[in-house]
């Protein structure tokens, strides 16, 4: 190993989507949240964007829809109350239940 071997960073692997949900489902909180808005992309998949707090600051952010919850989608509907799951160290990082 080389002296600058010494500094240089061990970069980190980028977590899947998968991973990241998987991780909120067993270790994330659970709060309230508002959808904002909704919409469709290109490749046609539903997103929602939502609003939610922890400890008094609020967080937009956005979801893509299974097709589980697609097929209940009133409930995703702009103004419907949800339940988000937010990593109670990164309340920035969150999915809808």
């Amino acid at each position: 190993m080389g002296f600058l071997e010494i500094f240089k960073r061990n970069k980190q692997p980028v977590d899947s989507d998968a991973t990241r949900r998987s991780f909120l489902s067993q270790k994330g909180r659970i709060t309230e949240g508002t959808i904002i808005d909704e919409d469709t992309t290109d490749a046609g998949d539903e997103v929602v964007r939502y609003i939610y707090s922890v400890q008094g600051v609020d967080f937009e952010s956005s979801d893509i829809l299974s097709d589980e919850q697609k097929k209940n989608f009133l409930q995703y509907a702009p103004g419907a109350k949800v339940s988000v799951r937010f990593d109670p160290k990164n309340h920035g990082n969150s999915m809808l239940v």
